[in-house]
């Protein structure tokens, strides 16, 4: 059973939130201020934080970027303010999504199954920094991002990833990225390594002159 833990000083809000979570299969933790709410969240395990903003004590910015300092556990934070650079805001603190009251209880419903779900594809991942590689998922997240690639895009990122700090030549890339089948030229190595640099901030990926390519972080 998954454990959620609710941080709203709405008692009405709370109980709501409660009841339909439970009914549909989840444990429900409650605490009405930001200090509770982020106390429970260090001492308790829990599979994902539902935060309101606007708390007493500690607002839930503060206790968002508290918990992001410490823990990769799913936050859903909500609100009443309908200001978009709130929500830029927030995201920017590390939470991975944001719901505006009123909402409605199967869309909350809907995503927290999403954040679940991408949790859990993420268990079997790659994790270099700001960079996640989840490959149950077959799906890049770079600064909490999906990044978009080609397949041949990943795969090359995958083989890279998978031999951090080791200088690959062009052939050897070449040979394990298109196989032994592939007769194309080296310059199709650098081509995809470029494309792939620019959707990566130009990071991770280290030209070794005259030889080929090497992954650090």
């Amino acid at each position: 059973m998954k454990k959620v833990l609710i941080v709203e000083d709405e008692e009405k809000i709370r109980r709501v939130v409660k009841n339909y979570l439970e009914k549909n299969g989840y444990e429900v933790h409650e605490a009405s201020d930001g200090k509770e709410g982020l106390y429970s969240s260090q001492n308790e395990d829990y599979d994902l934080v539902i935060l309101d903003i606007m708390l007493p004590e500690m607002d839930g910015w503060s206790v968002c970027r508290e918990i992001r300092s410490k823990s990769d556990i799913p936050i859903l934070m909500l609100t009443a303010r309908g200001a978009e650079s709130d929500e830029i805001f927030g995201l920017e603190l590390g939470a991975d999504d944001y719901l505006r009251k009123p909402f409605s209880l199967g869309v909350l419903l809907a995503r927290i199954k999403v954040l679940l779900n991408r949790k859990n594809s993420q268990n079997n991942s790659l994790k270099f920094g700001e960079l996640e590689i989840a490959e149950d998922a077959h799906r890049v997240y770079y600064k909490k991002n999906e990044v978009r690639l080609a397949p041949k895009e990943y795969e090359l990122l995958i083989y890279l990833a998978k031999n951090k700090g080791i200088a690959l030549s062009r052939e050897q890339i070449l040979n394990n990225v298109w196989d032994y089948t592939y007769y194309g030229e080296l310059r199709t190595v650098d081509t995809h390594i470029k494309k792939l640099r620019s959707k990566l901030d130009g990071k991770f990926i280290e030209t070794v002159r005259g030889y080929g390519y090497r992954f650090e972080v």
